[in-house]
């Protein structure tokens, strides 16, 4: 028996990948075509049904793939929202060097840009209010770090992986589990030892639907730990939910009737966009797991958009996509896709951040990442609520 994963040297060496491209690479090398120099095109034609943009996510996994190659990469930022056609990464070098690794550099940048996507989406109708990312349940174990990473950058306030201090400079998140009340067998009990057990700086975030009411357990819950009470979590399962926001309601307004207006209501379970929205004005935060560790997909595809021929860049590739090498011009909401070389008094978004596969700029922080993806949610939200 063993977890069924691939290491980060098999990955580099290309071993992980469709066997289509390693037999191109085979047909290419006996026929004597050995130097073909191209430049290869990332891009989403069709990001999903009601989407206007997408969070580029994956580009440090992606340039560490690229690391030690002989090729030149240009990518936007990690962490900047793009529209459907848009270059967000291209690499330019002999196809034979990196030719191999399309298939884990799709991977890389279509999973980690989908679940960031999701998490901006979730953020932007939320805005005010805390989301925690509690979606490491719902994927394999072995790319619990990329999700936490991605969710984070796309942002979530806090993500509940308990590496995630290490990984992402970040303290996980967390309140506890229905398996603390049951494992003690009464929820007030099991309160106590929660308050007793764990660090002061924790903040006491208390599980109200075990064994009662939400209404009943939270009032005992407050009563239990009064101000060193922070919230309440609502994790009521959906056979027992009715109508979700009225019995937030009823516990907002029953802890208010006792004095208890300072305890935040927190709420999780099975929530995406619909909920946040129903939500968003009753409650002070939110759990989100499966909605962004499973989202809709942001569909990547690679193409060769250019072809150095007797001395000079060719225009081409396959029907249906741009040919050319292209920038993206970004002033101020607007964005303008011009042909390499075409200068504009916008923001460029095409970077270079690798020559000869080395890295010519430095990479930022994952935090730094998740201020610029919320800088841009802030411009986009104001930008739509003037059309409107």
């Amino acid at each position: 028996m063993k977890l069924h994963i691939a290491t980060s040297q098999e990955i580099r060496e290309g071993k992980i990948t469709d066997v289509y491209f390693e037999r191109t690479s085979k047909a290419l090398e006996k026929a004597g075509i050995t130097n073909v120099r191209v430049r290869m095109e990332f891009h989403s034609y069709g990001l999903p049904r009601g989407y206007e943009w997408g969070v580029f996510a994956g580009l440090e996994e992606a340039l560490y793939l690229l690391e030690g190659k002989n090729v030149d990469v240009y990518a936007m930022d990690e962490g900047t929202l793009f529209k459907e056609v848009e270059p967000v990464l291209v690499i330019e070098g002999n196809y034979l060097d990196f030719g191999v690794l399309e298939t884990a550099l799709l991977g890389v940048l279509r999973h980690a840009s989908s679940v960031a996507t999701k998490a901006a989406r979730i953020k932007s109708l939320a805005m005010d209010k805390q989301v925690i990312f509690f979606g490491l349940r719902s994927v394999h174990p072995a790319i619990a770090p990329m999700v936490d990473r991605s969710a984070y950058i796309g942002g979530m306030d806090g993500v509940s992986g308990a590496f995630s201090e290490k990984e992402l400079g970040v303290k996980p998140s967390g309140t506890m589990p229905h398996a603390l009340m049951l494992a003690v067998g009464d929820n007030v009990e099991a309160w106590k030892i929660f308050d007793a057990g764990v660090e002061p700086d924790v903040p006491r975030i208390i599980l109200v639907d075990t064994f009662e009411d939400e209404r009943t357990e939270a009032l005992k819950a407050a009563q239990l730990l009064g101000n060193r009470l922070y919230g309440i979590r609502l994790d009521t399962p959906s056979s027992r939910r009715g109508n979700f926001r009225k019995i937030i309601q009823e516990v907002r307004w029953t802890l208010n009737l006792h004095g208890f207006t300072h305890v935040r209501i927190i709420v999780s379970g099975g929530l995406d966009e619909a909920q946040v929205t129903e939500l968003r004005d009753y409650v002070d935060g939110f759990g989100v797991g499966t909605s962004v560790a499973f989202p809709e997909s942001v569909d990547f595809s690679a193409d060769i958009v250019e072809k150095f021929v007797n001395g000079r860049w060719i225009p081409i590739t396959k029907r249906g996509k741009w040919p050319g090498f292209k920038q993206v011009y970004r002033c101020g909401t607007e964005d303008h896709i011009v042909p390499w070389g075409k200068e504009m008094d916008c923001e460029p978004l095409l970077k270079k951040y690798m020559e000869s596969g080395k890295l010519t700029r430095s990479l930022p922080t994952p935090s730094e990442i998740r201020e610029r993806v919320l800088s841009q949610l802030r411009k986009f939200s104001i930008t739509q609520q003037e059309k409107h």
